[in-house]
């Protein structure tokens, strides 16, 4: 077994004493939105897995592995939230979903 070398006995050439940044960096700032409002589908008796998979592709624009993780969640857990951010983005989700026969809300 090799032995590790102490702390104190490598060769360091920084001077930690006075911490200066080596580099200017350019920092972007994304604005904040309002990403409070959350589109929750709830678990029914009636939807198929399929059909509530295909809902989730179309509807929210969810990737296959997306909409299956979401529609397991939704079965094993009786709810889901399939999608996060502004009330004008979720609210046509929502209605959409309901008219498909889903239970949904926005919280």
């Amino acid at each position: 077994m090799r032995r590790s070398t102490p702390f104190s006995s490598l060769n360091c050439s920084r001077d930690y004493s006075d911490p200066k940044r080596e580099l200017d960096q350019e920092v972007l700032v994304l604005d904040q939105e309002d990403f409070e409002n959350k589109l929750v589908v709830w678990n029914d008796d009636h939807n198929t897995f399929d059909y509530v998979i295909d809902c989730l592709v179309d509807i929210c624009q969810h990737t296959l592995v997306q909409a299956e993780q979401c529609t397991i969640l939704i079965h094993y857990k009786g709810k889901c939230t399939v999608k996060s951010g502004s009330l004008e983005l979720l609210k046509p989700m929502h209605e959409s979903l309901l008219e498909r026969g889903l239970t949904s809300e926005l919280i």
